[in-house]
């Protein structure tokens, strides 16, 4: 994590310095023109964008340039601005104003949800127990259920080690983060840190050198180091869906390196680059992914990672009022 802090400190300061926004105009032309070469410059998926469905960001160019025009409000430029960002299909690029968040949510809007907080409630009845961001209880088969929402969420070493410990006797765990969109990567690697007993290779990442798409660093290592207090030694399986982003994605990612996990559910949403911000010349923050994130095979994971047993909600489960992806995990963890 000091790497991964270390190089978001370090683009921190290449996005702020290097993008001089005040060579432009504080008009809609000129706020366009900033906004196309901050992320020329510093995006870090073209490559792979353009492989994956043809991103061309010159040819984008050429076409909402002729739409920055002079006589635009803010709501139309903020119009033609979102909608040129939308190009790169990426949840953490986004466009802040007074007005309106501009936002591109079609990884996971275009897909089924696969969980409900009502059948979830079923599962968890009154009795649960939450210890910081963490929901859990034991489910009448003695397997452990653990929900956690967001990693922005925080959870301290104490958190795990009561919850664990209150579960330290269940035949297996279903942790869920159906619907966690991200958050504190630091709370990722401390809550994988749990399931692993040695240091464990669970991805790379490389930072931006320079303006060009493709003046990247080396690939650095990342690894998960086992904790030094309680750790879970007993199957585990790991529910995902498409909401399933950013910290969360690199969650998955980690745990699919545990040799007692299994992820069920859904592929993931993605979000696989550390996000950066800069400002325009009339104030507006755009954010957007600077810093590329690969699984140990040294493949992107921007969108998504398939889950080992791909599972969704039935229709004929919930008119019983049975979750399909809870069901699934907790027959697999006896077998």
């Amino acid at each position: 994590m000091k790497k991964v802090l270390f190089y978001l400190i370090s683009m921190l300061f290449v996005a702020t310095s290097c993008v001089d926004t005040e060579e432009y105009e504080d008009t809609p032309k000129g706020n366009f023109e900033a906004l196309w070469h901050i992320i020329d410059e510093h995006y870090c998926f073209f490559d792979y964008k353009q492989h994956e469905y043809g991103l061309d960001w010159q040819n984008i160019y050429n076409i909402y340039n002729v739409r920055a025009e002079s006589n635009l409000n803010d709501e139309q430029l903020f119009e033609v601005l979102t909608s040129m960002l939308g190009e790169l299909r990426d949840g953490h690029v986004n466009l802040s104003t007074a007005f309106d968040y501009g936002r591109y949510w079609k990884w996971h809007e275009d897909y089924p949800t696969n969980f409900s907080d009502t059948l979830q409630r079923r599962y968890l009845g009154t009795d649960y127990r939450i210890a910081s961001g963490l929901t859990y209880r034991i489910l009448d088969d003695n397997i452990g259920y653990v929900y956690y929402s967001s990693f922005n969420n925080a959870i301290g070493e104490s958190n795990l080690d009561e919850v664990l410990q209150y579960l330290a006797f269940c035949n297996g765990l279903i942790f869920d983060v159906r619907g966690n969109g991200g958050g504190d990567l630091t709370n990722a690697e401390k809550l994988a840190a749990r399931f692993c007993n040695e240091k464990t290779l669970v991805g790379y990442m490389q930072h931006k050198t320079g303006k060009g798409h493709n003046d990247f660093s080396s690939m650095e290592e990342q690894y998960i180091e086992p904790s030094s207090r309680i750790r879970w030694q007993k199957p585990v399986a790991v529910l995902t869906n498409r909401e399933v982003y950013s910290a969360a994605n690199e969650f998955v990612k980690y745990m699919k390196c545990m040799p007692t996990v299994k992820v069920v559910g859904d592929r993931t949403g993605g979000g696989a680059g550390l996000p950066l911000t800069s400002t325009l010349p009339n104030g507006w923050v755009v954010r957007f992914s600077a810093c590329p994130m690969y699984d140990r095979q040294r493949q992107h994971t921007e969108f998504g990672i398939e889950p080992d047993y791909q599972v969704g909600l039935s229709t004929e489960d919930f008119v019983k009022g049975e979750d399909s992806m809870i069901e699934f995990a907790r027959k697999l963890l006896v077998e």
